[in-house]
């Protein structure tokens, strides 16, 4: 039995080094602009506001937005409609940044999203909304 994947929010004097960490320094502008597109393209609801960073204890990372404390979730591409927690919110946009961003013209980036998006997955299969996040990215 394996140990449970755990994620840590990144204290505030951490936050400046979070995005070049997770995206690298060339692509974190870009992947700060489709998180907060996907985030509106998921949920009528968001409208913009602070988000947390979350490092997981398998070498993934995440983003969740603090407000609303819910979000009702659409994704057109697979008709999945429900109501999840700004946490699972927040992973369910980031496996959507992720992957996107594998499509990038770029072995070694496409390699670290590709990292990236299955280490947060494999935390999402925990996460107590695992079949609300799995649905919406299905």
């Amino acid at each position: 039995m394996s140990k449970p994947i755990t994620a840590t929010l990144v204290p505030e004097s951490r936050r400046f080094t979070f995005m070049p960490e997770a995206f690298t320094a060339r692509m974190m502008m870009r992947a700060e602009g489709l998180t907060l597109h996907q985030a509106s393209m998921l949920s009528r609801q968001y409208s913009g506001g602070y988000w947390e960073f979350y490092t997981l204890s398998n070498g993934g990372f995440y983003l969740a937005p603090t407000r609303p404390e819910q979000f009702a979730v659409r994704v057109d591409g697979n008709g999945y409609e429900g109501i999840v927690s700004a946490d699972a919110f927040g992973i369910i946009v980031t496996l959507f940044v992720y992957g996107a961003l594998v499509f990038i013209d770029d072995d070694t980036l496409r390699e670290k999203y590709s990292d990236h998006y299955h280490q947060l997955r494999a935390f999402a299969v925990e996460h107590a909304e695992w079949e609300a996040i799995l649905s919406a990215i299905d």
